[in-house]
């Protein structure tokens, strides 16, 4: 049996339609929307078939609705406070989390063989994609409803998240700046997984290869290298000592 027929078997019947249900906390109405919205590119290649196009739109609708979230929320706080609440409340890393702890791992149709899934947050992606199908499927009004009551109510702290610090690109540029170093992102390995493009990205320190991070998009690559970077040198802020770690040197 292949790896695409032992998943489409795993979810079909029944017991998916009970699972989905017990996680959206309601009935979904067209199903098969709601199989592609939990569908992974990495077992059905055709546009059609997986999530890649509700991932699309569930992004737009999801970041539309914190938007909404943040300004009824905080009628005082000017634009840039509100983009970089939204960007802590939406980023990758974030929904991945919430949406492992939603039981989306279960229901999602992905190829659990392919080692290179690990280092991308494609239970993020999924729960976009899932959102997108409910806005499909129920329309806006109750995507919003669903979307407080099961993401940001639950999972999203907002005292917690006014605190964290998500843009570590930022922090690392901030303490370079400071104490008077040079700082890059170089791309020093791209390659294809199964038809997508891996990419590991340097953080590069007056010329020394400082930290590395992959992902399936140089950007996010870069983010993961600057967080490595941040926590292996031990900076908590831009005024930190500027001195390498002797590891490091």
């Amino acid at each position: 049996m292949d790896i695409i027929n032992f998943f489409s078997k795993k979810q079909t019947g029944s017991t998916f339609k009970k699972e989905l249900t017990n996680i959206l906390g309601f009935k979904p109405g067209n199903i098969s929307l709601y199989k592609t919205a939990l569908t992974h590119r990495s077992v059905r290649e055709n546009i059609d078939e997986n999530n890649e196009r509700l991932e699309y739109l569930g992004d737009a609708v999801l970041s539309a609705l914190v938007a909404d979230y943040l300004y009824k929320r905080y009628p005082y706080k000017e634009e840039g406070y509100l983009t970089e609440m939204r960007s802590k409340m939406v980023n990758r890393q974030q929904l991945n989390d919430i949406a492992v702890r939603m039981g989306l791992k279960k229901v999602t149709l992905f190829n659990k063989l392919d080692g290179s899934l690990r280092v991308s947050q494609i239970f993020g992606n999924t729960l976009e994609s899932l959102v997108g199908a409910i806005y499909l499927d129920k329309g806006y009004k109750k995507t919003n409803q669903w979307v407080l009551q099961y993401i940001i109510l639950p999972h999203m702290f907002m005292d917690d998240l006014e605190n964290l610090e998500i843009n570590h690109k930022n922090k690392l540029y901030g303490w370079v700046n400071k104490n008077g170093r040079s700082l890059e992102f170089e791309t020093v390995n791209e390659r294809l997984e199964n038809g997508r493009r891996l990419f590991t990205v340097a953080a590069v320190i007056d010329g020394q290869n400082i930290a590395e991070g992959r992902a399936f998009n140089k950007k996010d690559a870069s983010q993961i290298a600057a967080q490595v970077a941040v926590e292996r040198l031990g900076i908590v802020n831009s005024d930190s000592n500027g001195d390498l770690p002797p590891e490091l040197l």
